[in-house]
């Protein structure tokens, strides 16, 4: 059970799902200092109190299509020691990119499925807290077949399970778990898809994530 005591601006114009993640966020030790239905209420609740972490659903009245995502973008802009938890439906790669155009640091995107997978959802919401990143896998997926496919298509496969992996927010050795091989395996990977990138390898694995993520998302849009 994470101890840190997380101040939440949440924004969803659904009433049922706003009481409903409200309720789970209180459960979950988390303070929850203000729900908004619209992304101008949204603004004005992070301005006024200054959250840890703002959860916005990316389509928000009156139109239901990018009103939420483009708060979060407004946000990221004149606030950029709140972290932002995006959740949708459908993966918005073009936001997604523009959105981590100014770097990956305490930011996070997850399709609703996962969001109702509470352990994975607070997961998320700590990690971006704490200036992590956090992107759901089918986001991950969406941000490589942008502009940097033929990037992409210069690393081997298992390079390329591994950059997945390392963009979802996994450690060296939480990755070596999942593929089933050594740490050092992994390290090797690691390496070379910096080295592909024409990006400076660090042995901090948060650096790396950033690194990888704004990269690709600054060359999206």
């Amino acid at each position: 059970m994470i101890d840190k005591r997380l101040r939440v601006v949440l924004a969803e114009d659904s009433v049922i799902l706003r009481e409903g993640m409200v309720e789970l966020l209180g459960a979950r030790g988390c303070e929850v200092v203000a729900t908004a239905g619209t992304a101008p209420e949204l603004l004005a609740a992070v301005a006024e109190h200054r959250p840890d972490v703002a959860v916005v659903d990316i389509r928000m009245p009156p139109t239901h299509t990018d009103e939420g995502i483009r708060a979060a973008v407004e946000i990221r802009s004149t606030d950029p020691g709140t972290g932002i938890l995006v959740f949708s439906q459908h993966v918005e790669t073009a936001w997604a990119a523009r959105l981590l155009a100014g770097g990956a640091a305490g930011i996070g995107y997850l399709l609703k499925e996962r969001v109702a997978r509470t352990s994975e959802f607070m997961d998320a919401l700590h990690r971006v807290a704490d200036g992590g990143t956090a992107l759901d896998p089918e986001v991950v997926t969406g941000l490589m077949r942008g502009a940097r496919r033929r990037l992409v298509d210069t690393l081997t496969p298992r390079e390329r399970e591994v950059l997945e992996l390392m963009a979802q927010g996994h450690s060296n050795r939480s990755i070596a778990a999942l593929l089933v091989v050594s740490e050092r395996a992994v390290e090797k990977h690691v390496a070379a898809v910096f080295t592909k990138f024409d990006l400076p390898a660090t042995d901090v694995d948060n650096r790396r994530v950033k690194a990888v993520l704004a990269y690709l998302a600054d060359q999206e849009g």
